[in-house]
């Protein structure tokens, strides 16, 4: 077992089936030694979570929802590049929560995702990052996360 599935199987984590895209593009492009994984909804026991914070979902779902995000990046990455141990750095996040206009809990909700990477990746895990509160994400989920991740030759 490579370390970063050993770490996986220390947070109790179980990568599922990589997520078909649901419209024109692919879920991951490799280029120039990065990794660009195209935006993850997320998925919670096979079902995709919906709804909108500051209206019908509450805080902790949607740190959730963000963390079934970053589950579903590395699975695409695992997908994409045979292994996560090709994994050299998270670089970036970028985390959209669907929220009404009020709510500016955004970078909690972020959080998710990004204590995972950290939690997966350790120090290569700590990332640059955006968080933004968005009206609606593709099929009404509640968050979308993507990532540039820089990977080390095959």
């Amino acid at each position: 077992m490579s370390e970063i599935e050993t770490r996986l199987s220390q947070l109790g984590l179980t990568l599922p089936e990589p997520a078909a895209p649901v419209a024109a593009y692919v879920p991951v492009v490799v280029a120039g030694g990065l990794a660009h994984v195209s935006g993850q909804l997320p998925f919670v026991e096979g079902k995709l979570v919906t709804g909108r914070l500051g209206d019908d979902l509450s805080l902790e779902s949607g740190v959730e929802a963000a963390q079934a995000c970053a589950v579903m990046i590395l699975a695409q990455l695992k997908a994409a590049l045979g292994s996560l141990d090709r994994v050299e750095r998270v670089v970036k996040l970028g985390a959209f929560i669907n929220s009404t206009g009020d709510f500016t809990d955004q970078p909690k909700i972020a959080n998710g995702a990004s204590e995972l990477m950290v939690a997966v990746f350790g120090e290569a895990g700590k990332h640059a990052r955006s968080a933004v509160g968005v009206p609606v994400l593709p099929l009404g989920a509640a968050v979308e996360v993507d990532a540039i991740v820089a990977v080390r030759p095959a």
